[in-house]
């Protein structure tokens, strides 16, 4: 059963420290942990590697981290709406590693379900395929990829009973599921914490077994990343 916090500076304490390899859960601006990484930016830990499909963006979610200098390396798969990002790459001071956004998702559902690594022809022919090994089946080259693991997952639900069983809402699942399985120590901020019995058992995506700290999140802003709007007709 996953502890229950108050908030996501309670979440974190004794918990997150320097050269931590941290997975974010989100997409774009989608389904973000913001209460938790406000609280690791607060707490100024510092060195870390840090696994999400994107970095944010210059003011908010992980761009929070980079503009405070605390990630040295990014595990990404698109990083195209972060000015700052593509500075501090450009500079040297951030180190990243992309990944084609399937093999991304791949590697660490690969981590969660204990497979060591997966061949895929995905990158074939290309930079991602450099320096790894290769494998004909059928004919076909295929690259191996190893699964990705990290010391701490921080992941965004919509509701969870107190028994830390998660559901999520639309979209905003994207990689949180598969993050609760390939950490050591998960934390997950929800909009809403309801009884246990409350949820409907089928619509279940995470159950409590994954998670380990549990807490309601506040102020949530859920910004849009590219707001387009057409006229009315």
């Amino acid at each position: 059963m996953a502890i229950m916090c108050k908030d996501a500076q309670e979440a974190i304490s004794g918990v997150i420290k320097d050269d931590m390899v941290i997975m974010a859960g989100g997409f774009g601006l989608c389904g973000i942990p913001e209460n938790l990484i406000a609280a690791i930016k607060a707490s100024g830990a510092k060195n870390l590697t840090v696994i999400s499909n994107n970095c944010g963006v210059d003011d908010f979610g992980l761009g929070l981290l980079l503009e405070t200098r605390q990630i040295k390396k990014m595990i990404s798969s698109y990083v195209g709406e972060n000015k700052l990002f593509e500075k501090l790459f450009l500079d040297g001071s951030l180190e990243v590693e992309l990944n084609p956004q399937g093999t991304l998702a791949e590697r660490i559902r690969a981590a969660g379900a204990g497979i060591p690594g997966f061949y895929t022809k995905t990158g074939v022919g290309t930079v991602v395929a450099d320096g790894k090994e290769t494998k004909k089946f059928d004919g076909e080259t295929y690259i191996l990829e190893k699964a990705l693991k990290a010391d701490l997952a921080i992941i965004k639900g919509w509701k969870a009973d107190k028994s830390g069983n998660v559901i999520y809402n639309k979209t905003a699942r994207n990689f949180n599921p598969l993050m609760a399985t390939a950490a050591d120590l998960v934390l997950c901020e929800v909009e809403e914490i309801v009884e246990i019995g409350t949820l409907d058992p089928n619509s279940i995506v995470t159950p409590g077994i994954f998670i380990d700290k549990l807490f309601q999140g506040v102020n949530y802003e859920k910004r849009i990343e590219q707001r387009a709007v057409r006229e009315r007709v």
